[in-house]
């Protein structure tokens, strides 16, 4: 049997797929559309591992799609596809709805094209597993306790309601059509392979070229932030063991305020790579008018996971940024491709 996951040459999908052959031996297929954020370098470790194969195309390509499903006799879907970053929601919201909306719809009908070929103990054994934000449920207030899965959707950006509407859609394809899905919300993610537009990288990458550090307004949005790999060890256990039709709130425990993340990236730069005039990082920090509708905060109760499978993050936030951060200071030929766009001469050189 083989699992397909989509947008898998993304931040947390490369993640996931590195993560799940480090742990099985159950083939892999990749599927990413390479958009700006696709960067199939991710997954170069994997270039001669025979469990992996990587298929350039998009999940609103249905034929496609129903294609893998069928030669790869798939048993699970893990959806990572999607466009995900919130200012360029308001920059340009159509391709978010093209790809989150429209193109879990496509992904949606072939899976349900595919299951009706099937027998009933393969139909029973599919699973459809969709992997989604915490910013569908909007912003918090200082005091409100943190989200729950019974917490209503009320989006405030593009993005989330783009991420909400898909949400909706795979909770319609189980009660209309008996798919058995699974839907996970996670908090913020940081780690390995994350596109420097994201905060983490952005001021890593910033800080270490001497441009300004920018933070949205005060700095005092909160966010509760999960490492990547505990995030990929979550999503396992819900597709090992979740019940279908389950939502699980995937959070690492861990709030704390823009500012307070950024003078703490800038304090390990200090002490790992100190800047030749042996001022602080931090001196490169500057403030900037706050975006539209840029929630305070948010918070993920993630006590349902925790009762039901037995799953906690593992990485302390303190850990998990040490390690991003050397990360990048070791890989610096990625994010020189990255920054520069070389990455994407991989498009060209594999599919003209």
């Amino acid at each position: 049997m083989t699992i397909l996951v989509t947008g898998a040459a993304g931040f947390i999908g490369s993640n996931f797929v590195l993560d799940w052959l480090s742990a099985s031996n159950e083939p892999v297929v990749s599927l990413d559309a390479l958009t700006y954020a696709g960067n199939a370098g991710n997954l170069a470790s994997l270039k001669a591992d025979q469990r992996h194969s990587f298929v350039h195309g998009s999940i609103g390509d249905a034929a496609l799609v129903g294609r893998l499903l069928r030669q790869g006799q798939v048993r699970a879907v893990i959806n990572f596809a999607a466009e995900s970053h919130v200012d360029r929601s308001i920059t340009g919201p159509a391709p978010f709805f093209e790809t989150n909306v429209m193109g879990t719809l496509h992904l949606l009908e072939a899976v349900r094209g595919y299951l009706a070929e099937l027998d009933e103990a393969a139909r029973i054994a599919f699973r459809f597993l969709h992997v989604s934000t915490d910013e569908v449920y909007g912003t918090l207030g200082p005091d409100d306790p943190a989200f729950t899965e019974t917490n209503p959707y009320l989006p405030n950006s593009p993005y989330a309601a783009s991420k909400a509407s898909s949400d909706h859609l795979v909770r319609s394809y189980r009660e209309t059509f008996g798919l058995n899905t699974l839907v996970t919300n996670c908090s913020n993610n940081y780690g390995p392979y994350q596109f420097p537009e994201k905060l983490i990288p952005l001021v890593i990458h910033n800080a270490l070229i001497g441009k300004a550090l920018p933070i949205y307004g005060d700095g005092q949005q909160v966010r509760d932030w999960l490492y990547v790999g505990d995030h990929c060890a979550a999503i396992r256990l819900v597709l090992e063991r979740a019940a279908p039709g389950a939502t699980y709130n995937v959070g690492g425990n861990n709030q704390m305020a823009n500012l307070e993340v950024v003078r703490t990236i800038c304090a390990l730069l200090d002490a790992r790579r100190p800047r030749p005039d042996g001022k602080s990082y931090a001196d490169q920090i500057a403030f900037v008018t706050d975006r539209p509708g840029h929630d305070r905060r948010y918070a993920i109760d993630a006590s349902t996971i925790e009762r039901d499978l037995g799953w906690r993050p593992a990485v302390a936030f303190g850990e998990g940024l040490a390690r991003t951060v050397e990360w990048y200071l070791d890989h610096a030929d990625w994010v020189a491709d990255v920054t520069s766009g070389a990455y994407r001469d991989w498009i060209a050189r594999h599919y003209g």
